[in-house]
């Protein structure tokens, strides 16, 4: 069955193209270095988001390293994602969508009290295309405006963690952030032979550490509490970034006749600490329940050619809270009593507000909130590889102010695979 599933596994990454993919269907991510993604798995995001204080055995936890000092398994997980949004400005909506690779990522255990981590997935994204018409008083279409933006960044992460007394994990990650931002406007004035064309190319390049703890004591025979905590070090996110304006022929707007402006510029984000903290309670696999906890400083943008008088960054908040349920994980009779069953719920502010009316005095936090469930469904005879699907109904902003309000509804698909590495073979 593994060597099946393996099989899907392959073929899966020969069918998507990487992380060089457009993974983003929101005008929110034109500012900046594009939407930041939530690095949680399928199955945390299927309980909102909840898990930093969570470790198991056969089970990769992507928000804490200090998790990895508890696998006892060999775990591959690979996540896929489907974006569906209905975008929403006064008495007009559009309806868009973006599939991509969430996450690819391998752990393992290193001796009976260390584990090791590695992999790659979307740090940012920035996906938009949009379109804007200004007519005459008689209804004429005097210039349409073209607005696109494509790209964002990735990172590969090696996490380890270790557990230095029972029921204490520490953990300490690096992550390598890189990755391309591209952004035009294509303006074309009616009847004119000539459109103008302005982009902005940028290369961004960058590295973080956070460290993280997990500590967990039973309460009575049965059941455990848990508290985490993961804290992401302050860190520069440096981006070079081309500036053009040049004239294109409307029909090969991709070659330029006459270049206008031609910039490099160079500039940094600065990124403060961000903290996570959580606390559950639960059995192991059986249940648990749980809330978390994020926040982080605004962030600051130095000397970029993003920088515009619409926008300010703010601090960042996420409240969290979800939990899981296995009604018997080791079932013979019933392949259901060994299905988990996940909810969770979350509210954020994204750290942007955002001034609509472009006044530089009417400014709106971009908050969202989010209800969430999903299964995993276990496969083959054990419960360490897993079919884990999840769906994710919500919000952001709203369509006060000249703002956009986008209604999403994802769907997740993850496998997790478990396997038993470094054992000794017995001689009967």
């Amino acid at each position: 069955m593994i060597k099946k599933i393996i099989v899907v596994i392959i073929t899966l990454l020969i069918s998507v193209s990487g992380f060089a993919q457009i993974n983003n269907t929101s005008v929110y991510s034109f500012f900046g270095i594009g939407d930041k993604n939530n690095s949680a798995t399928t199955e945390q995001l299927s309980m909102g988001g909840v898990g930093v204080a969570l470790s198991e055995v056969h089970r990769l936890n992507l928000s804490n390293p200090a998790s990895n000092a508890s696998l006892k398994f060999t775990s591959y997980t690979l996540g896929l994602v489907s974006k569906n949004s209905k975008v929403s400005q006064k008495d007009d909506s559009q309806i868009a969508s973006a599939t991509y690779l969430s996450y690819l990522a391998m752990g393992f255990n290193i001796g009976k009290k260390g584990g090791l981590s590695f992999g790659i997935l979307p740090n940012t994204s920035v996906g938009y295309n949009l379109l804007s018409i200004n007519s005459d008083s008689d209804g004429n279409t005097e210039d349409t405006s073209y607005f696109k933006g494509e790209g964002g960044t990735s990172r590969v992460f090696l996490g380890f963690g270790y557990s230095p007394i029972k029921g204490l994990n520490l953990g300490l990650q690096g992550d390598y952030i890189f990755g391309k931002i591209t952004n035009s406007i294509l303006n074309k004035v009616d009847d004119a032979t000539l459109a103008t064309k302005y982009e902005t190319v940028s290369n961004v390049a960058g590295f973080k550490l956070n460290a993280g703890f997990q500590y967990t004591t039973k309460i009575n025979e049965f059941t455990q509490v848990y508290a985490g905590g993961n804290f992401i070090l302050g860190n520069d996110i440096e981006s070079k970034e081309k500036e053009y304006l040049y004239t294109v022929n409307p029909l090969s707007t991709s070659i330029a006749k006459d270049t206008i402006l031609s910039n490099t510029n160079y500039s940094n984000l600065k990124n403060p600490i961000k903290s996570t903290i959580g606390i559950g309670v639960g059995r192991d696999n059986k249940w648990y329940a749980g809330v978390d906890y994020s926040y982080q400083k605004a962030s600051e943008l130095e000397e970029s050619i993003y920088e515009t008088p619409n926008i300010k960054y703010s601090d960042y908040n996420r409240f969290s809270i979800g939990g899981f349920y296995t009604p018997k994980y080791n079932s013979i009779l019933s392949y259901w009593n060994r299905v988990t069953y996940r909810a969770g719920f979350y509210m954020e502010d994204s750290g942007l507000k955002v001034d609509g009316d472009k006044t530089g005095e009417n400014f709106e936090e971009l908050g969202s909130f989010g209800i969430s469930f999903g299964v995993g469904l276990p496969v083959g005879k054990q419960q360490i590889s897993n079919l884990n699907l999840g769906f994710e109904y919500g919000k952001r902003g709203e369509t006060g102010n000249n703002l956009v309000q986008e209604d999403f509804f994802n769907f997740r698909m993850s496998i997790s695979l478990g396997d038993k590495w470094f054992q000794k073979r017995q001689i009967n």
